[in-house]
């Protein structure tokens, strides 16, 4: 049995949990999980943790195709501030900070987050090493190329063999740096296809070999409603049935913006598998 210990508090991930998504950007691609203040950004908090959510994911820069690339100064001042008053009102709260820069990461440790989720897998160099200064919980996502060339696709040969070999270098990186926790993220939607999307989770069960949590970050994403021919407004229904089956192979925490949802979801196949 998988838990993660967020600042002397051991979570257990014997049943999945939901990971909510806040956003203090003004450009992420779902306009709902926009905050332009700390008074929206609270009101949101209270609503995702009254609706289930175990984990809240702040990040102050957005990541969809074609995004603003903020400055680092620009993302402190987006992140950090949120996270202080997240803190400071809910103190109960699990803090996530969604960054791939080393000091938005220790400040944002600093001001109550216990995770961080690095969608770059350490693209930063000195990343592994605040992680493990600040003993957070680190997400680790699979990724080919940088921060501006992510969504550009790469050609596998073998695609899962391929993850499961980066996975292996990143932790012992991370082991080495004296990361303790580590969550992989297969990086659905980053330097990937479609069609690799599918495939990678419909052969989710592959990176349990890892023995690692797994975070699936699927939630309202292009190769949903791109082969829907919808928009991501329309997308919760594509969303919540493949978070299911994500759930069925082997998925410890979701990833999302509809919270509600993805908590009964949660619930109702915890009852199934009773």
């Amino acid at each position: 049995m998988h838990t993660i210990n967020c600042k002397g508090r051991l979570i257990s991930l014997e049943e999945p949990l939901v990971m909510g998504i806040i956003n203090t950007t003004t450009d992420s691609f779902f306009a709902d999980s926009r905050h332009s203040s700390i008074s929206l950004v609270l009101k949101s908090v209270e609503k995702m943790l009254q609706n289930g959510a175990t984990i809240l994911d702040i990040g102050g820069q957005s990541t969809r195709p074609g995004h603003i690339l903020h400055s680092e100064e620009h993302e402190i001042k987006s992140v950090v501030p949120a996270i202080e008053a997240i803190a400071n009102h809910f103190p109960d709260a699990i803090i996530s900070v969604d960054t791939y820069r080393s000091k938005v990461a220790s400040l944002a440790c600093d001001a109550g987050a216990s995770i961080v989720n690095d969608i770059s897998g350490g693209y930063d160099p000195d990343m592994f090493a605040v992680v493990a200064q600040k003993k957070a919980v680190y997400i680790l996502m699979h990724l080919i190329g940088t921060p501006e060339t992510m969504h550009q696709p790469h050609e596998y040969q073998h695609i899962i063999t391929e993850i499961i070999q980066y996975f292996v270098h990143k932790i012992d990186l991370c082991k080495h740096a004296g990361i303790k926790d580590i969550i992989l993220d297969i990086g659905i939607g980053f330097s990937k296809t479609i069609e690799e999307n599918f495939f990678l989770l419909k052969n989710l069960e592959c990176f349990k070999m890892l023995e690692k949590p797994l975070l699936i970050g699927l939630s309202r994403k292009s190769f949903i409603y791109k082969s829907l021919g919808i928009t991501a407004d329309e997308a919760l229904t594509g969303t919540t049935a493949l978070h299911f089956h994500a759930l069925n192979n082997g998925a410890n925490i979701i990833r999302v913006h509809d919270v509600k949802e993805a908590t009964e979801l949660v619930k109702l196949n915890n009852f199934m598998h009773k």
